[in-house]
């Protein structure tokens, strides 16, 4: 993975003119392999009472928890930015939502035509919808990964940037372990604070999108951590979810999306239980419908958001 961030940054700079697959040359950076990488260690987690004095002082933020009648969440962009609360069946939950890659690591790129599609673009788009659903509802939630100008889009092509953050305004590390321990430290400080406040329902869904040969698809599909039962379960009840609204709006086509465990450091070194969702293949043409139409990164988030509360 460090190495394919490498080469995708060569191209998107303009070092290279064409992705490692199109040329086959695949550069192999010295520095990968024999100069030593410091992971960050975790800051002392703070304590619920300042965890929650800064929720309320953080400008802009995402959370649901404010206190009065303000429902106007600047993250979500100018059109989307305010949440009428539909419901409070989620009142007292707190959800991560965590879309991969960002900053210098776009994750896999596919092509249409002359545009590239940055895997971190579509999946922060798909993650904003579903935090808009579970905000409406009443939940918490965390956006981890987030642009402070992007917003929900409705553009087929969206522009791929490195300007993510991780959780509020931490710039992210480029070396692929310590981005990682910096993403899941940020979770895990937070689900502490929440845990000794009493909170009893903590959730994380981390969003990706796949790249692999461009004549196979890939319907949604799931991973948990081994030895994760509400991870596991969370997963499966995606995907009957998803299953049955294909059965549905598209009768006779199938669905063939996999539940699996996966050693992955976002299900292993994190606290909430965890659904690792892979949304499909970037290099397909008929997959990439799924993120090029507006309307179908709605019903992705959608049904997702309806599998992950049932």
């Amino acid at each position: 993975v460090k190495i394919q961030s490498y080469n995708r940054a060569l191209t998107q700079s303009k070092v290279k003119s064409e992705e490692y697959e199109q040329d086959k040359i695949l550069l192999v950076p010295h520095h990968i392999f024999n100069c030593p990488k410091a992971v960050p260690q975790p800051s002392p987690e703070p304590t619920a009472e300042n965890v929650e004095l800064d929720i309320e002082n953080v400008k802009g933020d995402n959370l649901a928890s404010r206190k009065g009648k303000n429902r106007t969440f600047p993250i979500f962009g100018k059109k989307n930015e305010y949440i009428p609360l539909a419901s409070n069946k989620l009142k007292g939950q707190v959800y991560y939502v965590v879309a991969g890659h960002g900053g210098p690591d776009p994750g896999a790129i596919g092509k249409r035509g002359k545009n590239r599609l940055c895997e971190d673009e579509y999946a922060y788009d798909i993650a904003l919808r579903l935090s808009k659903q579970l905000i409406a509802q009443g939940a918490t939630v965390y956006i981890i990964t987030r642009d402070p100008d992007d917003g929900i889009r409705d553009d087929a092509f969206l522009q791929c940037d490195q300007d993510e953050l991780n959780w509020r305004t931490e710039k992210i590390l480029r070396s692929q372990k310590p981005r990682l321990f910096q993403r899941s430290n940020a979770v895990n400080r937070l689900y502490s604070s929440h845990q000794k406040a009493g909170t009893k329902t903590q959730r994380m869904i981390c969003l990706h999108i796949d790249s692999r040969s461009k004549n196979k698809r890939a319907d949604v599909f799931f991973y948990y951590k081994k030895g994760s039962r509400q991870g596991k379960k969370m997963a499966y009840n995606i995907q009957k979810t998803l299953k049955r609204k294909y059965d549905k709006y598209q009768k006779g086509r199938g669905y063939n999306g996999k539940v699996q465990y996966r050693d992955l450091h976002m299900l292993r070194e994190t606290r909430p239980s965890t659904v690792y969702v892979e949304l499909g293949n970037i290099q397909n043409s008929i997959d990439q419908q799924r993120f090029l139409r507006t309307k179908n990164r709605q019903l992705l988030a959608e049904w997702l958001y309806e599998g992950l509360i049932k």
